[in-house]
């Protein structure tokens, strides 16, 4: 027998399951479908920032260079895997061209809006659903060991204090004092005070739960193998039979690209590159960080939480390669080790890679299908995926409902690919 559903999500991580659960809210029946399980992609083992200070997008003037010297080493924090691969260095050609001021300003700016929105909305969302998952408004530091670059690092602070963002300026001797799991050499700290920080694995499973309590269904191991069109809605031929729905949403993240042809947007395979993303996740120290970091030298980001300790970071673009590079694994240890007295915990938990959903110009894609009627999308969230899921999966159903949404959607629109 063929189901039928008002929308169908194509995508169990936190952007689908904040837009289906957004949805659901609004009185929609929805269901929620993916290839894997629940939260099985970066929205698992990312450190679960939430962070309004991310807003600066990596197209940033002078990042060219900086990508060239980079991407040479196994061990840095950007590495390109030298391939022939022309679809991946067509989109670099795009990134690279957005390298200049102005361009810069205008994704800080898109990225801002939806990280302040997603900030207050979770901070309400975890109240109001009672979300255990370990979230916190803890702010976070950029903690630097080279003046140079703590100097530097302060060229983007005007910026985001007109977008709103909370910025306070620590030099080395003073952030030591305040923070004792830190080495001595600190040449200076940036500190947001207004992100947060949750635990990304419990959030995607609070999230599905509370859908699930609401009315909202959830098909883990079901894949989309194609969809076609009509006046009156979607049929989606899937691995476990056809559904069909009023409305489509394709919040598949960094998968996204790859059912584009099978959902009809053949230019989504060009404005989108998979990024992986490592991380390690430990039992606590004796000695942890009073609110997360970012070790800017080493771009390594340390969160701690009272159920375990995690490192996290990199950029690799190798595509959906499945090795787990324990060179790159070995790098977030050595880099944390620089800085923190203690930098790994007891006992090793989980060592993860994922896969990031990079678009081109490091802004979200979230509106109606360019040519569709009935096809949503959802994704494109970079590094950001977790501090923009509330804004996204609320902006997405205003869009669909045809309210008014909280901030301008403009900027996020899918047609800019076009």
């Amino acid at each position: 027998m063929e189901q039928r559903e008002d929308v169908v999500v194509v995508g169990a991580g936190v952007i689908g399951l904040c837009s289906a659960l957004a949805l659901v809210e609004a009185g929609r029946r929805v269901r929620v479908i993916d290839a894997g399980r629940i939260g099985g992609g970066s929205s698992h083992g990312n450190c679960g920032t939430i962070t309004p200070s991310h807003a600066p997008p990596l197209a940033a003037p002078g990042m060219v260079m900086t990508a060239l010297r980079m991407m040479v080493s196994p061990e840095s924090p950007l590495y390109i895997r030298p391939r022939f691969d022309p679809v991946l260095w067509r989109w670099l050609w795009r990134f690279a061209g957005r390298c200049n001021l102005r361009d810069w300003e205008t994704s800080a700016r898109a990225k801002s809006a939806l990280l302040n929105d997603s900030r207050q909305r979770l901070h309400d969302w975890v109240q109001r659903y009672g979300l255990d998952c370990e979230f916190t408004a803890s702010g976070e530091d950029y903690v630097f060991r080279d003046r140079r670059r703590f100097e530097h690092g302060q060229g983007e602070l005007a910026l985001l204090r007109g977008l709103g963002i909370d910025v306070e300026v620590i030099d080395g001797p003073a952030y030591e004092a305040q923070e004792p799991a830190m080495k001595p050499g600190v040449a200076g700290a940036i500190r947001f005070s207004g992100d947060a920080a949750l635990r990304p694995d419990r959030y995607v499973v609070e999230l599905a739960r509370v859908l699930r309590a609401r009315g909202g269904e959830i098909d883990e191991h079901r894949a989309v193998e194609s969809l076609s069109e009509s006046a009156d809605g979607v049929l989606l031929q899937t691995g476990a039979g056809p559904l069909r729905a009023g409305q489509v949403v394709l919040a598949a993240g960094a998968w996204s690209p790859r059912l584009a042809r099978a959902v009809g947007l053949p230019w989504l395979q060009r404005a989108m590159q998979p990024g992986k993303g490592y991380s390690i996740t430990y039992s606590s120290p004796s000695r942890v960080p009073r609110r997360p970091l970012v070790l800017r030298e080493r771009s390594v980001c340390v969160t701690a939480w009272g159920s375990g300790f995690r490192l996290g970071s990199t950029m690799e673009f190798s595509g959906f390669d499945e090795v787990l590079n324990e060179r790159r694994l070995g790098a977030l240890e050595r880099g944390a080790a620089e800085y923190l007295h203690e930098p790994t915990g007891p006992e090793v938990r989980e060592r993860w890679f994922g896969w990031r959903p990079m678009s081109c110009d490091d802004i979200p894609i979230i509106g109606r299908a360019p040519g569709h009627e009935h096809l949503w999308l959802a994704t494109g969230h970079g590094m950001m995926g977790v501090g923009m899921s509330a804004g996204t999966g609320q902006l997405l159903a205003d869009l669909m409902l045809g309210r008014e949404p909280a901030i301008d959607p403009r900027a996020y629109a899918p047609q800019r690919f076009l």
